[in-house]
């Protein structure tokens, strides 16, 4: 242990960032100098409920306060002081989804996460209504199908956010949202830089139409940008946070923001022609714009950075969870033959494994669908694995296949951006489980997409991280400094990553994988019909 660490600690010149993601809530501990210093987690699942799709918020908070015992244990054995003070903080979680709350505060309905496709509907109507591509997992869509369906409780909201929002409120008392995550509520207008009034008026409207009278605006957070005050933590957030008591209130917090903006920040993608891929449960990228799109399109959301500039997202609600499954069945027969492997070692090897395989997979198919997939219109999720008798199974061939199932369905909203709107990037930046094993992802992403992939050391931590690195903006930007200047020259200076370019062969091997995916799609849309 260092002096210099120990006096960071105690003198509060910390930076907390805390993320609930869809497996894990992370919280990540980063000293001054922007380099982590302790973190905690917690493991939690979805649950699929009544046809819902949704987590408890009791182990919301059990989780959020186990991460932080955690890093506040590993604080005390790492470097002997107990934390009890922090600069800041900051929540992010997983974008999209509807919670809704009444006048008193309490939840109308379970939450629902942006892994349920119930809303083709009303995300259809708003598409049209607005002239804005509204998908299905947007805050609005659920809120628009609860008006629709005539759900009762949608006559007492009051308030309407998102689980980084909800996290937020309960810590700060402040209904308030970044810009980032708030974008993926409501459309934004870019010229106000808060959700666009005009398509509020047109909602209250269809609103009325179908029985209920309702005011948007005074429903929705208010909408801050990076590096604006956002309130502060509260005697009960406090206690919320650290049930030990030892956390103070009064800590500033910044604007709480959505998976998509933290995985930009942490990256160092938040400024035009710089773009990232996230790929954990869901696998979405993110393309910051020099010019807007010549054309709405539904397989695009059009969001924002947490400092406001216009991005391009392509989203799939599918990526790892599938291969995560085939992984333990190997591990199983390992544990069969009294032959266990450490988990890493094996994600390992099977990952490698794959760059032996045929380019094009070898005439395999994976459907990785564990949920819906709106960008392909297949409606539920069944994981489907799918050869011919001719077909070359191998496990190379296997595994190439599996991982490039993951990043497919982003391929065909990425081309839209690369090939009709001509969009070119320098690179992409990685993040997520996809690219811990270090080359594999990393290398078969930068040949589907035909763009060179990059992944920073310091994106192992992800999210949390980049986070915490919102938290550190709010209270050590200098005057008129932009995020995009803040990462830039401070944060990333001396940032060590490895780019990897697209591979010829590869390229064309998953161009072939490619067309023999897209034309067995409807072989997963019948296992939706036949399998119930």
């Amino acid at each position: 242990m260092d002096h210099p660490t120990k006096e960071t600690l105690s003198k509060g010149r910390t930076f907390l960032g805390i993320e609930l993601g869809s497996t894990r809530i992370k919280a990540v501990l980063m000293g001054e100098d922007f380099s982590p210093l302790a973190s905690g987690t917690y493991d939690w699942e979805n649950r699929l409920e009544d046809g819902i799709w949704t987590y408890h918020l009791e182990d919301l908070w059990k989780g959020i306060q186990a991460s932080f015992q955690g890093l506040s244990g590993e604080v005390k054995s790492c470097y002997g002081v107990p934390l009890t003070q922090l600069g800041a903080i900051g929540i992010s979680a997983m974008m999209h989804g509807y919670l809704a709350f009444d006048k008193k505060g309490t939840l109308l309905a379970p939450f629902r996460t942006w892994r349920n496709t119930t809303t083709e509907k009303a995300a259809g109507i708003l598409s049209e209504q607005f002239h804005f591509n509204i998908p299905q997992r947007w805050s609005i869509a659920h809120l628009y199908q609860a008006i629709l369906d005539k759900e009762g409780h949608v006559k007492d909201i009051a308030f309407l956010t998102t689980l980084a929002g909800y996290v937020h409120w309960k810590l700060s008392g402040e209904k308030v949202l970044g810009i980032g995550d708030a974008s993926g509520m409501f459309p934004i207008d870019s010229r106000t830089q808060t959700f666009h009034q005009g398509m509020m008026d047109q909602f209250d409207v269809l609103a009325r139409e179908a029985g209920f009278s309702l005011r948007l605006q005074d429903m929705l957070p208010h909408v801050l940008r990076a590096g604006e005050k956002a309130g502060i933590l509260s005697v009960e957030g406090a206690r919320l946070l650290d049930p030990a008591g030892n956390l103070p209130a009064g800590i500033p917090l910044c604007p709480p923001e959505g998976d998509a903006g933290t995985g930009m920040t942490a990256t160092n993608s938040v400024a035009e022609r710089t773009g990232t891929v996230s790929a954990g449960t869901s696998i979405f990228a993110m393309v910051v714009l020099e010019k807007a799109l010549s054309g709405v399109y539904p397989e695009i959301d059009m969001v924002t950075t947490p400092s406001g500039k216009p991005v391009a997202m392509v989203h799939c609600n599918n990526c790892t969870s599938d291969l995560d499954a085939w992984v333990r069945l190997f591990n199983e027969v390992l544990q069969v033959f009294g032959t266990p492997v450490k988990k890493p070692a094996l994600y390992d090897a099977l990952y490698r494994k794959a760059l032996e395989g045929e380019a094009d997979g070898g005439g395999l198919l994976s459907y990785n669908y564990y949920g819906g997939e709106p960008i392909t219109t297949v409606e539920q999720g069944r994981p489907l694995f799918v050869r011919t008798p001719d077909s070359s199974l191998s496990l190379a061939n296997f595994m190439r296949v599996i991982l490039y199932s993951t990043m497919a369905t982003l391929k065909i909203g990425m081309d839209i951006l690369t090939e009709k709107e001509g969009i070119r990037l320098d690179r992409l930046l990685g993040h997520g489980g996809l690219f811990k094993t270090k080359g594999v992802g990393q290398c078969l992403l930068a040949s589907a997409l035909n763009v060179p992939v990059a992944v920073m050391e310091s994106a192992g931590e992800g999210g949390p991280w980049g986070m915490a690195l919102l938290a550190a903006y709010l209270v050590q930007k200098e005057a008129a400094e932009t995020l995009e200047d803040f990462l830039r020259n401070k944060v990333f200076v001396h940032a060590a990553g490895e780019v990897v370019e697209p591979d010829a062969k590869d390229r064309q091997g998953f161009a072939d994988f490619m067309e023999q995916y897209k034309a067995g799609i409807p072989i997963e849309r019948a296992a939706v019909e036949c399998l119930q």
